[in-house]
């Protein structure tokens, strides 16, 4: 009696145990990703009884957006080209006869700032009015901002805050000198944006000055598949338009422009040239230069990269790499083993082994090294007696 009273309560753990609702992981818990960027969640059943129907959704059911996928298992959830409207929970929810569990996923987009300032300029104003300036700044983290007055390429900071999305510049005209243009900048970690307004005294334009054009870098390194931003500001009444060009070539066509700011994307050794931002006005133009230079690694080849030989002759390997110099090349054998005494290396990639031996056959590993990284290559040698 006693064996059958615990053989049933063997069979009700065992059924417990198997019978159990689904347990879930998910990696990230939580991720941050660039504005435009792609992120994954991957959410895991650790355990439960099959079958599990897994999904996912937002909170408060909202829809998941046009640009997120979820995988044929429905265990990967993809954000593509992520946007500001992208951020917040994912949850994953998994279903199985025994109910039902649930594991979130935290996602916060970073994002540029962007400026807008009210009223847009020009503005005509009378000796004795007061004006609002107000700038409106979006962008994740929350940018500072900044109201400066440009006079004959200085600024003059006039307003400062980081914890407000809007600053409100108050400008009283009592003098010619209280017009002109007025700028407000937006600055983060995620870069920076900035928009002019022009104020001018009722009864003609303010006093007309030639453009000052400067920029923030005038040399910049960066490296293969990197994004780069330059930054141009001018001054100049009227307010100058600003324009980018490319010394001797068109701008690369993964490009933007904003106001004075120039971005590369996903930047190639044939970006590297000089770029010129254009300050232009009705008075006249400036202009002020960029050097860029993008380093890439190396990548070696072999010539020749398969080589059979007899007993007694000569082997010559060329590793051959193409990349920013200088770069430097290491000759080894795959596995371990030495090179053979009649082993001669080069610094510009050449090895040559005289006198071979038909334990010389093997693989021959070449790696070719830069101050931006590595890259290796493998000739394959064979010795007939």
């Amino acid at each position: 009696m006693d064996f059958i009273r615990a053989a049933v309560i063997l069979f009700s753990l065992l059924l417990s145990v198997s019978a159990q609702k689904p347990v879930l992981s998910i990696e990230p818990r939580s991720a941050v990703v660039n504005q435009d960027g792609t992120v994954s969640f991957r959410c895991r059943v650790v355990s439960g009884s099959q079958p599990i129907q897994l999904e996912w959704k937002r909170l408060n059911n909202q829809p998941l957006g046009d640009n997120v996928k979820v995988g044929p298992d429905g265990s990967v959830l993809t954000i593509a080209s992520a946007r500001p409207g992208n951020q917040g929970q994912y949850r994953c929810i998994a279903t199985n006869a025994q109910g039902k569990t649930t594991i979130t996923g935290v996602l916060t987009v970073k994002q540029a700032p962007k400026v807008r300032v009210t009223p847009s300029g020009p503005v005509t104003v009378r000796v004795g009015q007061s004006l609002s300036l107000e700038c409106h700044v979006t962008g994740r983290p929350r940018p500072s901002i900044t109201w400066v007055k440009q006079v004959g390429g200085q600024e003059t900071v006039l307003a400062y805050t980081t914890t407000d999305a809007k600053a409100t510049l108050q400008v009283s005209v009592m003098a010619a000198e209280d017009s002109g243009t007025y700028l407000c900048r937006a600055q983060s970690r995620e870069g920076s944006a900035e928009e002019k307004v022009e104020l001018r005294m009722e009864g003609g334009a303010s006093v007309a000055m030639e453009p000052k054009a400067t920029v923030s870098q005038t040399d910049l390194l960066a490296v293969e598949g990197q994004s780069i931003t330059m930054h141009c500001q001018a001054t100049g009444s009227p307010a100058p338009e600003i324009s980018w060009s490319k010394l001797r070539a068109p701008l690369p066509w993964q490009h933007k422009t904003a106001g004075g700011t120039l971005t590369l994307t996903n930047v190639g050794r044939q970006d590297s040239g000089q770029y010129i931002c254009n300050a232009t006005n009705a008075v006249g133009y400036m202009e002020a230069y960029v050097q860029l230079e993008v380093d890439s690694p190396p990548y070696a080849t072999s010539v020749p990269d398969q080589v059979v030989a007899r007993r007694g002759d000569t082997l010559r390997l060329q590793c051959i790499a193409h990349g920013s110099h200088p770069i430097s090349f290491q000759w080894s054998r795959v596995g371990g083993a030495s090179l053979s005494t009649g082993a001669r290396s080069t610094k510009d990639g050449r090895l040559s082994i005289t006198q071979l031996k038909v334990s010389d056959s093997g693989n021959y590993k070449c790696v070719a090294t830069n101050h931006v990284g590595t890259s290796e290559t493998v000739a394959t040698v064979t010795v007939r007696a």
